[in-house]
């Protein structure tokens, strides 16, 4: 398995092919979900072969937006079966690392621990500092395909946050609280005078 040679490649087709009204599902989306995977991947002590497995599955899970926006995740696994077995990846490999790109459909439905940690890497901004920055870039992107207004975007973002809840025990650890934090802001926006 060519991790490295994968890597580079399909870094270089999003850097080129992703469409500039992306600004969520953009190549910084990707990089964000991967550090967030190799950290999480760490402190559940994931190492070897399921790393790198799990590292492909965070560069490739959004790569089907290279097509379209809509089924994208099935897209992803149509281009990571197309391409990697250029790099040495087997079928069965191959599968797993679907299993983990499907996982990360919303909403989320991980069967295996890899699965838990790419979902949890994939919304790991909900929990963070910088949660209201990249929501925006979110927003930005919806309102290229249907418009709506903030009152919308925040209800949209309670009820979304409302119903998910991290897998891993790190990020329940390390996101859950800042998470809620983040959450009750985005109510108090709603509840702002003048609402």
């Amino acid at each position: 398995m060519q991790f490295k040679e994968a890597s580079t490649f399909i870094m270089s087709k999003l850097r080129k092919g992703l469409p500039e009204h992306l600004s969520y599902h953009s190549i910084a989306h990707t990089k964000d979900v991967y550090q967030a995977t190799e950290m999480l991947a760490d402190a559940e002590g994931i190492k070897g072969e399921d790393r790198d497995l799990l590292l492909t599955a965070a560069l490739f899970h959004d790569s089907g937006f290279l097509i379209q926006q809509k089924e994208h995740e099935s897209i992803s696994c149509n281009i990571a079966t197309e391409y990697l077995p250029n790099y040495g990846y087997t079928e069965e490999q191959i599968k797993k690392i679907c299993g983990m790109i499907m996982a990360t459909r919303i909403p989320q439905t991980p069967h295996t621990q890899l699965e838990q940690i790419i979902c949890d890497a994939d919304l790991d901004y909900l929990g963070r500092d910088d949660f209201f920055k990249i929501g925006d870039t979110l927003y930005s992107e919806i309102n290229v395909y249907s418009f709506m207004n903030e009152d919308q975007w925040n209800r949209l973002q309670i009820d979304f946050m409302e119903k998910h809840h991290y897998f891993t025990p790190t990020a329940q650890k390390l996101r859950k609280e800042k998470k809620e934090q983040n959450l009750q802001l985005v109510k108090s926006k709603l509840e702002a005078p003048g609402k």
